[in-house]
């Protein structure tokens, strides 16, 4: 008989792997299904990435290996916009590297980082590819979970000071998913400081910093002091651009770390597809005609959203970035009973915070990814459960 490898079954279930089944029965029965679910913007890929895309795929030299060279092209305009987007110029030949998505170099990096039984930090509730790389590279997570009485921040003043000493990597996510919490300057400043002073890397996924809403402007971790020596930063094209299935981002950071994870990934891929990296070097080139309208959109339609929901009777702030909306719910009211009842009674699918790790109980998160009308409809119904559960503890207490 095989054995399953430890690293494997020590995985926790990843948070999507049963809802497109679910979703797929009750279409078929014919309800009517209002997905908020999977972060995956509705809106189509914007026509300047078709465009290359469809250019690129009339060139046989764009079907070959790209290795993690890449395209030269994608490479410039990688760093041609971390340029212009926050100011700090890095080498496109050396400093960064073309990645299959953003999530690629995020579950790859502990690779390069950490050897076995190093603790690398990793955040709760949170994108599970933190984990579930740290697990597979054999480190020893230490679960820091975000709470609203700490704004939904990674403090590493509060890891203890034994775990810090054997830490080697930290993943920092901000705009945040799911919590779509932003950090402070000072924030920033701090938590750079403690990677410096404990030696640790800062792998900062900064996917969401063009999601932003209300005048809000999201740094680089790359603005602050000492984090060249520190820190990479992962972008992805995914979000901004509409373009999720194209898997395309990349990261930055100093030669040698960049070197560290381009050694890795030289054993478990060839790269992202060059015609890929052709449109997206396109995307780039004009990110802010393609991303204006997206943010507008998605500020748009929390903006029908959050008021609906708190008059449902739930409690959530308005974010000011990422596309998500983090949903409180009653004390004692189970996240993933709540969802999977709201997708069965109503049609409304949205993730159980439990979904993102313990740490994520008590609430449940709305993707923003169909039109206004749509989200209130959803709210409506996901309201119609509170309420249902509400009145069913009533009678339990009576």
């Amino acid at each position: 008989m095989i054995e399953i490898s430890a690293r494997v079954k020590a995985l926790p279930d990843y948070p999507l792997a049963e809802i497109p089944g679910i979703k797929r029965r009750l279409v078929e029965s014919g309800m009517d299904v209002i997905d908020l679910g999977a972060g995956d913007n509705d809106a189509p890929p914007p026509s300047i990435a078709v465009e290359a895309m469809t250019e690129a795929l009339a060139d046989p030299a764009y079907s070959k290996y790209g290795f993690q060279q890449g395209l030269p092209a994608f490479r410039q305009a990688a760093s041609d916009w971390v340029e212009r987007r926050f100011g700090k110029r890095f080498d496109p030949v050396t400093e960064i590297l073309p990645l299959i998505g953003s999530k690629d170099g995020l579950a790859h990096l502990p690779f390069a980082v950490v050897n076995q039984g190093d603790v690398a930090i990793v955040p709760e509730p949170g994108y599970q590819a933190y984990l579930g790389g740290a697990l597979l590279a054999g480190a020893e997570p230490h679960v820091a979970p975000l709470r609203r009485e700490h704004d939904f921040l990674l403090e590493l003043r509060r890891v203890p000071e034994a775990v810090l000493r054997r830490a080697k990597l930290a993943f920092v996510n901000y705009p945040n998913n799911p919590t779509s919490a932003v950090a402070t300057p000072e924030y920033l400043e701090r938590t750079v400081a403690a990677c410096r002073r404990h030696g640790i890397l800062l792998a900062y996924d900064n996917a969401y910093c063009d999601l932003t809403f209300d005048g809000y402007r999201a740094p680089s971790i790359f603005e602050f002091p000492g984090a060249a020596e520190i820190a990479l930063e992962f972008f992805s094209l995914s979000k901004s651009f509409s373009m999720t299935g194209w898997r395309l981002g990349f990261a930055v950071g100093r030669a040698e770390l960049i070197g560290a994870l381009t050694r890795v990934k030289s054993y478990v891929d060839t790269g992202p597809f060059l015609a890929v990296q052709r449109a997206g070097a396109a995307v780039l080139d004009r990110a802010d005609e393609v991303v204006g309208p997206i943010r507008k959109e998605l500020e748009r339609r929390r903006d029908a959203a959050v008021p609906v929901l708190r008059k449902a009777g739930f409690v959530l702030e308005s974010p000011k970035a990422a596309m998500y909306l983090w949903v409180a719910l009653p004390a004692g009211v189970p996240s993933a009973a709540f969802a999977r009842r709201a997708l069965e009674e109503t049609g409304a699918l949205v993730l159980p915070g439990s979904a993102f790790g313990p740490a994520g109980e008590g609430y449940f998160r709305i993707a923003l990814t169909t039109g206004p009308d749509r989200l209130t409809e959803a709210a409506r119904r996901l309201g119609r459960i509170l309420d249902a559960t509400r009145r069913e503890e009533l009678a339990t207490t009576a």
